[in-house]
Parts: structure tokens; C-alpha cells; sequence
């Protein structure tokens, strides 16, 4: 009688010192991005599981990338076969960044995957927010007038 009233304050959200919060299994984190304009960059999400839990490696793992204007990526939406790094402790995924326009930008995303223990699985969707430093391209003096002018790649 005890374990059923256990589970019921639980599933209840009564004993919330018994309920298992998002934070407590997982963690989402991201390395933010410095690009010069017209430039290549990269940013970084990492997904690491915690307390006894572990990244189901056959479920889809997927990092959805929102849209900033003067910001690009190389991929809207990365999948498991897109990873960098993959274990049933962490995931990561690198993300491509372009500017095209100089600023201090917010991209949005949000990673899907699938947590498990022993006995259970669970679905998890977080978002997370890479903040894009968008640097102008530099100018460099000329030898014939020591003007300054803007490299072009």
C-alpha cells in the first residue's frame, strides 16, 4: 500500500523531492560563436546525460535551428549522422555560422532526444540560445596610398 501511494503522490507531482526534474538527467550546453562577416564560424551544443541515465543511441537525436536575420547556418535541422561527438554519455553537434551582416545575434534552437534507464525511456525537446558575435571584416592600409580598404574573400 505504501509503494502505491508512493507512486501516486509522484505521478501527482505531490513529493516533488521524489520527481525527477529535467535538469537532474540531463544537461543541454552550447559554446557561443565570434564570425567575421562573410567569414566561416562554429558553435557548439552538447547533450550530456546524468544521475543513471544515458542517450538512447538508436533513437533520433536532432538539433533544430531557428532563423536570425544576417545569420546563416549550413543545415536548418542536424541529425544523429550530423554528430561530432557521440556516446551514450554525451552527444554534440558543431554548427556552422555565416554573417552577412555585422552584430551581436541570438540563434535559437531546440534538441530532441530520447533519455533512458534500465526500465524507462523518455523523450526530451530543450532549447537552447547561441549568441553569435558577427565581427566586421578588418581594414588593412595599401602599400601604394596607406589607405585602408576591406579585404574581400
Amino acid at each position: 500500500m505504501k509503494r502505491a501511494l508512493t507512486f501516486i503522490a509522484v505521478a501527482a507531482g505531490v513529493c516533488p523531492a521524489l520527481s525527477v526534474r529535467a535538469d537532474d538527467t540531463y544537461q543541454v550546453s552550447n559554446t557561443d560563436a565570434v564570425v567575421t562577416v562573410g567569414g566561416k564560424g562554429k558553435a557548439s551544443v552538447t547533450i550530456a546525460a546524468k544521475k543513471g541515465w544515458h542517450l538512447n543511441q538508436e533513437a533520433p537525436l536532432t538539433l533544430k535551428l531557428g532563423t536570425t536575420a544576417g545569420i546563416e547556418t549550413d543545415k536548418a535541422k542536424l541529425v544523429r549522422s550530423d554528430l561530432a561527438m557521440s556516446s551514450e554519455a554525451q552527444a554534440r553537434f558543431e554548427v556552422g555560422i555565416t554573417a552577412s551582416e555585422p552584430g551581436k545575434k541570438s540563434l535559437e534552437a531546440e534538441a530532441g532526444f530520447v533519455l533512458c534507464q534500465e526500465s524507462a525511456c523518455r523523450p526530451v525537446k530543450d532549447k537552447v540560445t547561441i549568441a553569435v558575435d558577427a565581427r566586421p571584416e578588418r581594414a588593412e592600409p595599401t602599400k601604394e596610398t596607406g589607405k585602408k580598404t576591406v579585404k574581400k574573400k
